[in-house]
């Protein structure tokens, strides 16, 4: 009896002394904003590049009837 009463004081005095401190003693630190930066994308060309590849496979292909 004596081992249990001590057991449950122990168990008991060890949660209270948890969640005394569980916040810590330090002061608390506030964190800076983070400020998100949105970058412009750069203005494409008057071509868009589709046209471009098409034109190349169309003059490969060109080229190559010619052969």
């Amino acid at each position: 009896m004596r081992l249990t009463t001590t057991l449950a004081a122990a168990a008991a005095l060890s949660v209270t002394a948890a969640t005394a401190s569980a916040g810590g003693l330090s002061a608390e630190v506030m964190e800076a904003p983070v400020v998100m930066v949105e970058t412009m994308e750069k203005a494409g060309g008057s071509i868009p590049a589709g046209y471009i590849v098409l034109g190349l496979v169309a003059a490969l292909v060109a080229a190559s009837a010619s052969f």
